[in-house]
């Protein structure tokens, strides 16, 4: 199960929105162990795609070399899709390779005018998909 608290669910949904039709990316940091989400962190989508994301590769060389240094993790890694259901696709799959993280999917495809949104949460390990509840605190 996902805890997250209001404002970090607020600012990954914003996020959605702002770079919408382009996919959001980016991870929520807490501390090592801990399945805290505390460290809202936005990051570019390298791709600028409305249906594909990848992390910039000097960036998410600087966000984990902070996270190191303050003995953090991604306890969230966050992307929007913008024309499907928010549930992992193979491209996804194969890219998660944080296997105690919680994968946060914002699907704004069925927005109108980006109000509607769907927020779910995934554990992804070893290539297998198990949806998780998210609760909002």
């Amino acid at each position: 199960m996902l805890t997250v608290p209001q404002e970090i669910y607020d600012a990954i949904v914003a996020h959605a929105r702002a770079d919408h039709p382009d996919e959001a990316c980016g991870i929520v940091a807490g501390p090592e162990g801990s399945d805290r989400p505390e460290r809202f962190v936005p990051m570019t989508n390298a791709e600028r795609s409305p249906t594909f994301y990848r992390l910039d590769a000097d960036e998410q060389f600087k966000v984990w070399k902070e996270m190191d240094e303050r003995d953090e993790e991604p306890v969230i890694v966050y992307h929007s899709h913008t024309s499907t259901e928010a549930y992992p696709s193979r491209t996804d799959v194969s890219y998660a390779s944080e296997p105690n993280a919680h994968y946060v999917l914002v699907s704004t495809r069925d927005a109108d005018d980006l109000g509607d949104f769907q927020f779910r949460s995934y554990r992804i390990v070893d290539g297998e998909i198990t949806e998780e509840p998210v609760t909002v605190v």
